[in-house]
């Protein structure tokens, strides 16, 4: 098997456990009702997901950092079925939750050497690609995954979506072991190392920007299977079929976001597909009783919000081009606790509020992600920031 090959089968395997962590978005109704707790309190199962994985991977990729990494793939996998298993055969909500820690960071450690691997077994000038089909691997589960595992629950248990996923965890273990060349473990990065980066302003409104961003869709997306179905009204078969329609829209809006940034620059792509972004959710709020223009404009959500992907990330690697690796690593885990606050601040407004109030607040967050790129970017500035005599790169500048 040519290294291409493996490193699309790692992509597959990323698919996978990309598909453990967004499924419970797209079951959490079914979830709420059967284990007896409020779509609120279920809507945390993500929140723990979050957690466990921006604050654990970190830790454990440098306990781990001196082990082969085709070891590290497999136990990871290993850990992945068995908080597969928990799901699907212990019941209750705390075993739910257990589950969720469980898959969170078996899903960091895999996805963080994954990443790893590929790039070793591709050539240097095409690392940057090997990358990305990864990243598209673990996004296209919003695409198959999530719609497949939501006709699952529609017909079958919820849980047996999870004792599908943990099978197929057992079959890429067999397929890693005989196909996965071993790579040598790397020097471990002390966290003191990693968070030196946080001293630069400029890195630390970047991820500012990530957190916004993240969290005003997250608000948004925890509780989407609910508000298609109470609040717009569409049929078990019309949640799949949206669900499906948006995972396809956030694979062109990450692509289109990667071309536009090379074509006219990540800042103007960034900013202008997170304005776009902030209106898809206004649009959804005074729409939501309307599921024919609800669908199309649940793509224009998709695909504003994906194409911010790529773009975010170019912008975070030329602020620190010597420390690639540490960048993609603290945005990963500012991703995640961005979705973990997300979906808290998405159960308040849903239980003290209305589910209706989900994508106005949505919106806001990535307005304000918005709006700080623009100030970042130097497209506006606050008037006692006229008056500083030094002045702020802008535009591309700022990435120099």
């Amino acid at each position: 098997m040519s290294n291409t090959w493996k490193i699309y089968m790692l992509a597959v395997v990323s698919f996978l456990v990309g598909t453990s962590e967004f499924i419970i978005a797209g079951i959490l109704d079914k979830v709420a009702a059967d284990i007896g707790v409020s779509v609120a309190a279920a809507g945390q199962l993500i929140t723990v997901f979050s957690l466990a994985y921006g604050f654990g991977t970190p830790f454990l990729m440098a306990m781990a950092a001196k082990v082969d990494r085709k070891k590290l793939l497999l136990y990871s996998l290993a850990v992945f079925v068995i908080g597969n298993a928990v799901a699907l055969l212990l019941p209750g909500f705390g075993f739910l939750i257990a589950s969720r820690i469980i898959l969170a960071l078996s899903t960091g450690v895999f996805v963080v050497t994954s990443l790893t691997v590929a790039a070793k077994l591709a050539p240097p000038e095409k690392q940057g690609s090997a990358i990305a089909t990864l990243v598209m691997g673990f996004s296209t589960a919003l695409i198959v995954g999530v719609p497949i595992g939501r006709l699952v629950a529609s017909v079958y248990d919820w849980n047996l979506v999870f004792g599908g996923i943990g099978l197929l965890g057992l079959l890429a273990m067999v397929l890693i072991a005989f196909t996965i060349p071993s790579t040598e473990g790397e020097a471990p990065v002390p966290l003191r190392g990693q968070l030196a980066l946080l001293k630069q302003p400029r890195i630390v409104v970047a991820l500012l920007i990530t957190f916004f961003w993240i969290g005003g869709y997250s608000i948004t997306y925890t509780y989407i299977s609910p508000y298609l179905l109470n609040i717009t009204g569409m049929s078990e078969k019309g949640v799949s079929i949206a669900l499906f329609a948006f995972g396809i829209a956030s694979l062109i809006g990450s692509k289109l976001g990667g071309f536009s940034s090379d074509r006219w620059g990540f800042s103007r792509t960034l900013v202008g597909g997170m304005l776009l972004h902030s209106l898809a959710l206004v649009l959804i709020s005074l729409a939501a009783q309307t599921p024919t223009l609800m669908f199309g404009l649940l793509v224009l959500w998709s695909f504003s919000a994906w194409s911010s992907g790529p773009t975010q990330q170019v912008h975070l690697l030329t602020l620190a081009p010597d420390a690639s690796s540490i960048m993609l690593s603290l945005n990963m885990s500012v991703v995640q606790l961005a979705m973990a606050a997300g979906a808290v601040i998405g159960g308040v407004i849903v239980e003290q509020a209305s589910l209706t109030s989900i994508s106005w607040i949505g919106a806001a967050g990535v307005a304000v992600a918005a709006l700080t790129a623009a100030r970042a970017f130097g497209y506006f500035r606050f008037p006692f920031a006229a008056r500083r005599k030094q002045e702020e790169p802008q535009g591309q500048e700022l990435s120099a």
